[in-house]
């Protein structure tokens, strides 16, 4: 299946691979007594997504010499799916890539501790490379300057959190020790 077809799975589809999986989401008869329903589709497909990440890892991560074989048996089953479309691939890895940086932020939290701050720029800064690349190979020099400028942005809040964990462990000096000096 591709980003363009035109008959996506159904939420009954993807609630049926779960329940094959024995990872369907417990039943609300009382909110959906007919099932699950074309609302629910994305939900389902995160829960999809989750339980097959989970089977990954828990495959992938036998032991530091067979890891990268495991990763990279993984990515030829990922190539084969997704095929050989350039521009899909990159959508799909932003995608992701959106989805990882969302999951290091903590969305309940106030305020982010400096090193999941860093890592969430570093995702970004993945992010806003990829679509620069992207606007560029489409000849979008507009496009291409804004994300490069987001690229940049993520990249300066990298080094301040990094610092930031540095000042929190010793490290490095805080702003109130730079002021005294």
């Amino acid at each position: 299946m591709s980003t363009s077809d035109k008959h996506p799975v159904t939420a009954e589809q993807i609630h049926s691979a779960l329940a094959a999986l024995a990872a369907e989401p417990p039943a609300d008869p009382d909110k959906r007594p007919e099932g699950p329903q074309e609302d629910d589709r994305l939900r389902l497909l995160g829960s999809l997504l989750a339980k097959t990440e989970l089977e990954i890892t828990a495959a992938t991560r036998l032991s530091e010499e067979e890891e990268i074989e495991d990763v990279l048996e993984t990515m030829l089953g990922w190539g084969e799916q997704l095929g050989s479309d350039p521009g899909v691939a990159v959508n799909v890895l932003t995608n992701r890539l959106q989805r990882t940086a969302l999951q290091v932020s903590e969305p309940e939290a106030e305020e982010l501790p400096p090193g999941r701050e860093a890592a969430f720029a570093a995702v970004m800064t993945a992010v806003y490379t990829l679509g620069a690349q992207l606007h560029a190979d489409r000849g979008d020099a507009e496009g291409t300057r804004h994300a490069l400028s987001g690229a940049e942005e993520a990249l300066i809040d990298v080094l301040q959190g990094v610092h930031d964990l540095r000042v929190a462990i010793g490290d490095a000096p805080g702003p109130e020790e730079e002021a005294g000096s």
